[in-house]
């Protein structure tokens, strides 16, 4: 089993972790060198269920702090081992998941074991399968069968945010929009009725919607509604009788997740429409007094997070939430992924200052 040493600095933790491959569905390895960590600390009450690891302190404090970070990554594209490299002068880390997001979590544990006597009580949370459907996600289950762990006046996802405050998210839907026809051959295509061609006007209808900029509680949030995958026909020599078009909205706060169903429905009247996934955003937060001064406290400017994060979930428990953590979000999920030395101790410094008064 792998082992991570805690006394580590935050930067070689991060190869570490990057370095122990966990893909969505292949998170035991990390999950086990995790548990194995912290389960020895004294001041951490830990918990286990499945591949999501929760360690909380309880020394009575008057106000918790939730702070979480997802263990799975996008697959590995040749990106693994990490490897350090120099852009513009500047060092980073190379590799799958430094920036999505085990750099964030790398510096979690490293406070997680040294904060012993922090100013507020912290729920540390490390999970699985957030990289894929939302039914599928550690903190799903995990709020499923024990809410309590979830209790906490504030939460901070150490989603990738180049080191500054990205206040709530963008909700996320996912729809398959299917055309019939019928199937022939193809040199006889006047017999059948081509399904891909029937999915013309789909993506006609996408290319030319104009994508909305919401502002939401003085934050801007930008929309975006794409097709991503297109799938149809079953030989070179057949007409096609089915066709699938998987479309992606991203959709402000401002909207649930009813509204964004029936957004959806009326861009894509008259077609077969599927919705196979669904998670609303969160608003900014910003307005909780703990948010307040965590901003104040790490000196950010806060900005809109575009993609859906586990803030989400925690404001829909009525836990306002922020993202704060290291790396591009641009470069999430890129086969360049890197992230800078110099954000993952900036946030690890920005952190342990707020949580420690100091």
């Amino acid at each position: 089993m792998p082992v991570l040493d805690l006394t580590a600095s935050s930067v070689d933790l991060t190869r570490t972790i990057c370095d122990i491959p966990s893909v969505s569905g292949d998170e035991t390895p990390l999950a086990d060198a995790i548990f194995a960590a912290v389960d020895g600390l004294d001041h951490l009450e830990v918990t286990r269920h499945g591949d999501t690891i929760v360690a909380r302190t309880n020394l009575g404090r008057a106000q918790r702090v939730a702070i979480a970070g997802h263990i799975d990554t996008v697959p590995i594209n040749g990106n693994v081992p990490t490897r350090d490299v120099d852009v513009d002068g500047q060092p980073f880390i190379w590799g799958r998941g430094t920036v999505d997001m085990k750099a964030g979590v790398a510096v979690q544990l490293k406070l997680a074991a040294e904060l012993t006597d922090p100013r507020v009580d912290i729920t540390w949370m490390w999970y699985d399968h957030e990289e894929v459907a939302a039914e599928l996600n550690g903190l799903t289950r995990l709020a499923a069968s024990r809410p309590d762990l979830f209790e906490a006046d504030f939460a901070i996802l150490g989603e990738p945010s180049n080191g500054q405050v990205e206040g709530g998210c963008n909700g996320n839907l996912r729809a398959i929009v299917r055309t019939s026809g019928v199937r022939a051959h193809s040199a006889r295509a006047w017999i059948g009725e081509n399904a891909i061609h029937k999915a013309a006007p789909i993506l006609a209808r996408l290319a030319e919607y104009r994508p909305r900029e919401v502002e939401v509680e003085g934050l801007v949030y930008r929309e975006g509604l794409n097709a991503v995958r297109i799938g149809g026909g079953i030989a070179g020599n057949v007409i096609p009788d089915a066709c699938e078009v998987e479309v992606n909205y991203r959709f402000a706060p401002s909207k649930d997740g009813a509204a964004a169903e029936a957004h959806i429905r009326d861009v894509l009247a008259g077609f077969d429409v599927e919705i196979v996934d669904l998670a609303e955003g969160a608003r900014p937060g910003l307005d909780a007094p703990l948010a307040q001064e965590f901003v104040a406290a790490v000196g950010a400017v806060p900005q809109p997070k575009y993609g859906w994060t586990d803030v989400a979930r925690f404001s829909a428990m009525g836990v306002p939430a922020v993202n704060y953590g290291p790396g591009d979000p641009h470069l999430a999920h890129h086969d360049e992924e890197r992230v800078p030395l110099s954000q993952i101790e900036d946030v690890e410094r920005g952190l342990r200052a707020w949580l420690t008064g100091a």
